[in-house]
């Protein structure tokens, strides 16, 4: 039976280590190149013996094969576009911020939530990532950059709360202080709106930020964008989120994606505010405005420069405090509700 080296425990791997009949300070060396996402055959320091013995009990790293890089020339964002062990592809996004790189990871192959302004949802769902395939996308990135991965964004293709288990497992191993060791802090996390995921989640005891795509605040209006609200109202929504603050005293972050003539207007922007504030309480408020980025399937356009500052300025004069989300790699359709894992290949920005 195949070993996927990658979600091996400390003590998983030690007792493997011994049961090849090598001493325990071989496992030592050999998580630290497992968390470099390196190759069996140049695991360096390890005798060859070892890296035989291991091939041999079908051991491997199964990190995600590049298939395609796209580099922006306006900021320096990557775009990956990575073929996992089955010849599923997905893509995945690093951005470069002054404290360090961040990744934007898919969880899934393909999405059910089917929000309609998002390209990830256009061909529906396929199958759940392994917590080892969303952990090595970020090693296939770091080894092909050079560089260390210091934050993630798990807001790339899927839902993470409908890959619950395989989400959850794979913060404990990118956590994990002789893996990655990438702190809880530098993670956030964004959903939909699975109102029982958020509420599993809260008693996890895992410091992440969490990020709610909310977009709409009424109700029947945020059923036209993002179906899911039609099994959880938005009250309902916003009621998970004022009981995870409690449980957590985490702040939770409010993503509101603007889109022209459908929910960038003045009013809008108030009825935002009294809605949250109606809901939430003393709970603290941010809300990141997206300007829509396009995606061409959809009939969905951006809100205006204007549109989006008159939108900013309602919602701060209300007292909620709100920011506008800065476009990343724009030329490479590697913004939010971009990303597909259709594999239809682009040479735009190609590296």
């Amino acid at each position: 039976m195949a070993i996927d080296l990658i979600a091996l425990s400390d003590n998983e791997i030690a007792s493997l280590v011994a049961e090849l009949g090598f001493p325990a300070y071989r496992a030592k060396q050999l998580r630290q190149w497992i968390a470099k996402g390196t190759p069996i055959e140049q695991m360096s320091n390890l005798p060859k013996a070892l890296r035989d013995a291991l091939r041999e009990r079908g051991c491997s790293l199964p990190i995600p094969h590049l298939v395609q890089k796209f580099v922006s020339q306006v900021d320096g964002t990557v775009k990956y576009l990575f073929s996992l062990a089955d010849g599923q592809l997905i893509e995945s996004v690093v951005m470069r911020y002054e404290h360090g790189l961040t990744i934007c990871v898919s969880c899934q192959a393909g999405c059910r939530m089917g929000c309609r302004f998002c390209a990830s949802t256009l061909r529906g769902w396929e199958r759940n990532l392994k917590a080892t395939e969303i952990l090595g996308q970020i090693l296939a990135a770091q080894n092909d950059l050079g560089e260390r991965i210091s934050n993630i964004v798990m807001m790339g293709i899927g839902e993470p709360l409908d890959n619950y288990e395989e989400v959850i497992r794979f913060l404990h191993l990118v956590n994990a202080e002789d893996g990655l060791n990438i702190g809880y802090r530098h993670i956030s996390l964004s959903t939909c709106g699975l109102v029982d995921g958020i509420r599993r989640l809260a008693k996890e005891g895992l410091p992440i930020t969490l990020s709610i795509s909310l977009h709409n605040i009424d109700t029947e209006e945020r059923k036209a964008l993002m179906p899911i609200t039609n099994k959880w109202s938005v009250e309902e929504l916003l009621a998970a989120c004022r009981d995870y603050f409690t449980e957590t005293g985490r702040r939770i972050s409010f993503e509101y994606t603007l889109i022209a003539g459908e929910n960038d207007s003045p009013d809008k922007a108030i009825r935002l505010a009294n809605g949250l504030k109606k809901h939430l309480g003393k709970m603290p408020i941010h809300v990141n405005l997206i300007p829509l980025n396009p995606v061409s399937e959809r009939q969905y356009r951006k809100s205006g420069a204007d549109a989006v500052s008159r939108f900013q300025a309602r919602l701060v004069s209300c007292g909620i405090n709100a920011t506008v989300r800065r476009k990343l790699g724009p030329d490479i359709n590697a913004s939010c509700g971009q990303l597909r894992y259709n594999g239809a290949l682009d040479t735009s920005g190609t590296s």
